[in-house]
């Protein structure tokens, strides 16, 4: 088992109703198992923000859904303007 701390801002806390969470995912748990589990709890809200938002895990940003995740996922919306 895999203890993970996700980190949610923005619109993906609105999607989650709350900002940070600790879960407890499988062995060899990936990027990809997270984001269908977050859609899984949290719905079409949280669908949207994870097709186009960006994922920091351990302080690097993934997009690779084979990519394994463990210690801290932060999960961010697409951002606008610059």
């Amino acid at each position: 088992m895999t203890s993970v701390r996700i980190r949610y801002f923005a619109a993906a806390a609105d999607a989650a109703g709350r900002e940070e969470e600790q879960l407890t995912l499988g062995a060899g748990a990936t990027l990809g198992t997270l984001k269908q589990l977050l859609e899984e709890r949290y719905g079409p809200a949280m669908q949207t923000v994870l097709a186009s938002g960006s994922f920091l895990i351990d302080k690097v940003v993934r997009r690779d859904a084979a990519f394994p995740i463990s210690g801290n996922v932060d999960v961010l919306p697409p951002f606008a303007g610059g």
